[in-house]
């Protein structure tokens, strides 16, 4: 049997948090943002997020966003988060 098996459930809520934590990283200032060495493909995506001021674009910008976070390591942008979140902005 095979253990890695995820269940199409576990793959959505997996993306669906993914994507709330692109959500979060649209929250910040750019300046914050650089200093956390994300991928330039995300750091354009995110930018490309603040200017939208359409409702419905903003969310498919959004879930853009996502699909993007599915390719890189989230643990240091969660990392990053929780020392923005404590104040605590060294390295």
């Amino acid at each position: 049997m095979d253990t890695d098996y995820k269940s199409r459930t576990q793959k959505k809520n997996k993306d669906r948090a993914l994507q709330r934590l692109g959500e979060q990283l649209v929250t910040l200032p750019f300046s914050q943002l650089e200093t956390m060495g994300l991928p330039d493909e995300l750091l354009a995506a995110i930018k490309f997020a603040h200017k939208i001021k359409s409702r419905g674009a903003q969310r498919r910008q959004l879930q853009y966003i996502g699909t993007i976070m599915r390719h890189i390591d989230p643990q240091p942008i969660e990392n990053a988060l929780d020392r923005i979140r404590t104040g605590n902005l060294r390295k």
